[in-house]
């Protein structure tokens, strides 16, 4: 089969590999959409330490299944699924406390473990689910409104909260939704004019919208505090950007959370501890998911949570490059590759 394979970082080829044997307890997925996340950009740069080489990138599988093991069972041949990527050791420190994300021995497809951009890949049973309604295509949002749902776990909303999601890319879009839908009394969504924030409209994610201009979004930026002068119950960091982290803590208002909700580069922030002390402001990290795919699928399969339309750009394995320099050109919603 072909597949996406680093030997280092930023060096990559399309490699013809063999197909996974499927042990027992697994189920051979043939791949037909593997979504493109951030996660996948900080992986090629070689910015993050929890990557082993050699691999094969790709976490937000979608696919039928091509196999099951003799010792599953509930799967059949052509059964529509999607993968949970995260695999937990389920024996440390963390996992004994049932928490879960914060596993020691963490693995994970299109990490340390193949991943989906290849035609075939090879799951543990008990981190496969099955789809119905939504398409192959739009089902690649699963695995980001998992972690979405995640990150609601973690803030523990109040009905009535007043919400600002900064950053408005397919996650940030569906957060902003599930707290419309579990609570939030308003949603202001602020992020840079362009095709995501327009994005952002068609799926009505939020109730008002912050174009910031990226040459100079000061002007808006102002306007945000003039017209929030409290600031928000919740302040969602949602774009990776150390600076805008660094002034999200701003706008949450006085007894407030922030959720630091995105992937940094390794460069530090400057919050002052009295502020938080003071105002007693809880920051909150919301890392991934762990459990949360059986929720992100009955969400997105009843359509309560809308994604048609969020996956702009379709590319083929042979085309991987192009997926990551459109990627970082942010000219496009959801990407999505087809083996």
């Amino acid at each position: 089969m072909e597949a996406i394979y680093y030997e280092k970082p930023r060096v990559f080829e399309l490699k013809t590999i063999p197909i996974p044997e499927v042990k027992p307890h697994q189920i051979l997925i043939k791949v037909t959409y593997c979504g493109l996340c951030g996660s996948d950009q900080h992986l090629h740069d070689g910015d993050t330490s929890i990557v082993s080489y050699p691999f094969v990138p790709g976490h937000e599988v979608v696919g039928v299944v091509a196999e099951v093991g003799n010792a599953v069972t509930g799967f059949t041949k052509g059964d529509r699924v999607v993968g949970d990527p995260l695999v937990e050791c389920g024996h440390c420190f963390y996992c004994r406390r049932s928490e879960f994300t914060l596993c020691e021995n963490m693995n994970g497809h299109g990490v340390n473990i193949q991943g989906g951009f290849s035609q075939y890949v090879a799951y543990d049973a008990r981190k496969v689910f099955k789809i119905h309604n939504i398409s192959d295509e739009d089902a690649t949002l699963i695995e980001p409104a998992s972690c979405a749902i995640h990150g609601l776990d973690r803030l523990n909303i109040k009905v009535g909260m007043e919400v600002l999601v900064i950053g408005a890319g397919p996650s940030g879009i569906i957060l902003a939704q599930l707290l419309k839908l579990n609570g939030a009394s308003k949603v202001v969504i602020a992020a840079n004019k362009g095709v995501k924030t327009e994005l952002a409209r068609k799926l009505d994610a939020g109730d008002e919208y912050v174009e910031l201009d990226r040459a100079d979004p000061k002007p808006q930026w102002e306007k945000l505090k003039k017209d929030y002068p409290y600031g928000f119950d919740v302040v969602v960091e949602a774009t990776g950007s150390i600076a805008v982290a660094n002034d999200a803590i701003n706008y949450v208002r006085r007894g407030g959370s922030l959720l630091v909700y995105s992937v940094y580069g390794p460069a530090p922030v400057n919050w002052f501890p009295a502020k938080i002390f003071l105002d007693e402001i809880k920051i909150i990290g919301s890392f991934a998911q762990s459990h949360c795919f059986p929720r992100a699928v009955a969400y997105l399969d009843s359509g309560k949570i809308k994604v048609k339309g969020l996956v702009t750009d379709v590319f083929k394995l042979s085309e991987y490059q192009q997926a990551l320099d459109k990627y970082k050109r942010r000219e496009a919603g959801k990407i999505a590759v087809k083996p």
